[in-house]
């Protein structure tokens, strides 16, 4: 169930005195993918006219099904984690073709996907009026392993900086040399970044082991893992103004001579 469809969830964890508490943030740094993009229809509306053509092209794909192509990127990604999206793409795509015989036209499939896949690639509605919010006190910055170019999915103009994996050999996350980049471009040390995104291990584990604070987008109301504690925890976009004003809540307290954290959870 996403997270528009539930109680807004705000849940700032483990602020502690000589930790969270007496740091003064300034930059908010996102993830691209499920995190302000709504990628999942976009995939599906790519892959249903690459199936669409195939059928049109040749009668041995008419037993060729949907879910097949969806299957054929986690037949391939895990050879490939580290390659660039558009290379995986692209092998989940030849897999794909090969099952009717068309693998001799793999660029032209790839740029039909690609070209629907992009013009369906839209933020969720609760992005826009969030970042206009957030950008009155925050720089805000945009860092991704993906495709998912800001200028090509509604999000033109919306960030101070941009980082992308594969860019001058940036490896992707969860690699230390990505957050580092996202520190250089952020121009601010690392401890007032605050890394929003909805993976665990990309979007709080990794950037917490590299000084940034994080933030879990938990769109679907996961269970935490154990292990590792994120800055907060929202369940929407349009929380984040929220969690992050606690965090100057707790840098008050800390002045005001009162220690311990500041934990809320509920509707907002």
């Amino acid at each position: 169930m996403s997270g528009a469809c539930r109680p807004a969830l705000v849940r700032v964890l483990a602020l502690s005195v000589g930790e969270t508490v007496g740091v003064v943030l300034t930059t908010v740094v996102f993830d691209a993918d499920e995190t302000l993009l709504d990628l999942r229809p976009a995939v599906t509306g790519g892959l249903i006219a690459v199936l669409d053509e195939m059928r049109r092209r040749t009668p041995a794909a008419a037993e060729v099904t949907l879910d097949e192509l969806e299957s054929d990127w986690g037949a391939v990604f895990g050879e490939l984690a580290a390659a660039p999206v558009m290379e995986i793409r692209r092998a989940a795509l030849a897999r794909s073709l090969a099952r009717a015989e068309l693998g001799d036209h793999l660029d032209e499939f790839a740029a039909l996907f690609f070209a629907r896949r992009f013009a369906l690639t839209r933020p969720f509605p609760d992005v826009p009026a969030a970042l206009a919010t957030l950008r009155e006190s925050y720089t805000l910055g945009f860092a991704t392993n993906g495709n998912s170019r800001a200028e090509r999915c509604g999000l033109v103009g919306e960030f101070a900086f941009e980082v992308y994996a594969h860019e001058n050999g940036l490896p992707k996350k969860p690699a230390p040399e990505f957050y580092a980049a996202v520190v250089s471009a952020a121009g601010v040390p690392a401890e007032q970044i605050v890394y929003v995104g909805d993976s665990w291990e990309h979007d709080v584990v990794a950037p917490r082991r590299a000084g940034l604070r994080s933030v879990w987008l938990n769109r679907a109301g996961l269970p935490r893992p154990l292990g590792h504690t994120p800055d907060a925890e929202v369940s929407t976009v349009a929380d984040l103004s929220a969690a992050l004003a606690l965090f100057a809540e707790a840098e008050i307290r800390r002045h005001n001579g009162r220690s311990g954290g500041v934990n809320l959870l509920g509707a907002v």
